[in-house]
């Protein structure tokens, strides 16, 4: 266990790390237009943070034990082939759960 001294010392100074960095963004930027290129380049922000909190899952999955399974990589391909193709999230995740699903209860 954490010390508690350890605990209530290190939760505030995150608090106020995590403020400051946001408001150092937000609070002092928010009112002014932002450079093109920052612009663009934050556009970029979804694509890629999704796949860091997705790869996980499915590369270390914690229901067969952290090893790759065919179904989860299935059903990952499927995702990436059904959103290069189609350019709709909502479909790629809709391909991605129907081939993860129907591989599960094909395999077992």
């Amino acid at each position: 266990m954490v010390d508690k001294g350890q605990l209530w010392t290190v939760m505030p100074l995150l608090a106020v790390g995590t403020y400051l960095i946001r408001f150092s963004f937000l609070g002092m930027l928010g009112n002014r237009p932002l450079p093109a290129w920052l612009t663009r380049a934050l556009r970029y922000t979804a694509v890629a943070v999704l796949p860091g909190l997705v790869a996980p899952g499915v590369l270390w999955p914690a229901a067969t034990g952290g090893h790759p399974d065919p179904a989860r990589l299935a059903a990952a391909g499927m995702t990436l082939l059904v959103g290069v193709i189609t350019r709709s999230v909502l479909g790629a995740i809709l391909g991605g759960a129907v081939t993860l699903y129907a591989c599960l209860a094909l395999m077992g």
